[in-house]
């Protein structure tokens, strides 16, 4: 991989992680219609180190403040209670799904998966999944409001985002309009959930990158790092954009661009599984 192509590519990991349009989808999307090789699954794991980072960062006072409280709570019982604690335990139990699913379809994943027809369709899918989750969620719960059951309806939509094209911050930002929650609040609680799932993965597949099985070290480190800085750029604006806008724009979006991939595979433009 060029120098190029890993400012690129990291542009675009740092753009996508947190809309809902899918990053891994990108990362196979972009560099086949840039005539690049798929820099493959274990480069858009640890890529994504450098967006979970940036969530790290931006909510570092909120996950200081949740950590510390749901270590206390392991012994002393007055703080059990207390929505910090719970929190802690349900951003753990909302992260067993895609753990599971991640470990037990991990081949599927790093090969079938990413055949461009099965990018381009869920990319359509899930933007009407998205677009009824609009229509349709009352919108009234706030952060605060987060439940065991609805930890695990987030929890259980995340696994989805194993899917390229389906989306880690489109899934679950679903899932939250669903459970009745703000845009804002379901988007925020997408981020949270995001750190636990992302570092695993980008742990789990850093040794294949060690092992030269992709774009090299240099240029995943350059990704990640470009990754870091647009990621942060990209919660900052989302999280405004939601308080007084719908997610209708990413909807169009993602269907447009999920057409335009079927119809470049179906003429022969594009190999899907190339």
């Amino acid at each position: 991989m060029s120098f190029v192509e890993a400012v690129v590519l990291g542009i675009v990991q740092g753009l996508t992680e947190f809309l809902p349009v899918s990053s891994s989808g990108h990362l196979r999307i972009v560099p086949a219609l840039l005539g690049w090789d798929d820099p493959g699954s274990a480069f858009t794991a640890v890529t994504q180190l450098g967006t979970v980072l940036a969530v790290v960062i931006y909510f570092a006072r909120d996950l200081w403040r949740i950590g510390t409280t749901w270590l206390r709570s392991l012994t002393d019982r007055d703080v059990r209670g207390t929505l910090d604690a719970r929190m802690g335990w349900y951003l753990i139990l909302a992260t067993i799904p895609i753990v599971f699913f991640g470990f037990v379809f991990r081949d599927q994943i790093e090969t079938g998966a990413r055949d461009l027809r099965v990018v381009g369709t869920t990319l359509i899918l899930l933007a009407l999944v998205l677009w009824f989750a609009e229509r349709v969620g009352r919108r009234t719960r706030e952060l605060e409001d987060v439940d065991s059951r609805s930890a695990v309806v987030v929890g259980a939509a995340q696994a989805l985002a194993l899917i390229p094209g389906v989306s880690r911050s489109g899934a679950t930002i679903s899932a939250g309009l669903f459970a009745g929650f703000t845009r804002e609040a379901a988007a925020r609680f997408s981020f949270l959930l995001s750190i636990p799932a992302v570092v695993l993965s980008g742990i789990y597949t850093a040794p294949d990158v060690v092992a030269g099985d992709g774009p090299g070290i240099e240029a995943t480190i350059v990704a990640t790092a470009i990754s870091f800085v647009v990621g942060y750029a990209a919660i900052a604006w989302l999280l405004r954009w939601l308080t007084s806008h719908s997610t209708l724009v990413f909807v169009v979006y993602r269907i447009a661009l999920g057409v335009l991939v079927l119809a470049l595979v179906a003429t022969g433009t594009l190999d899907a599984t190339g």
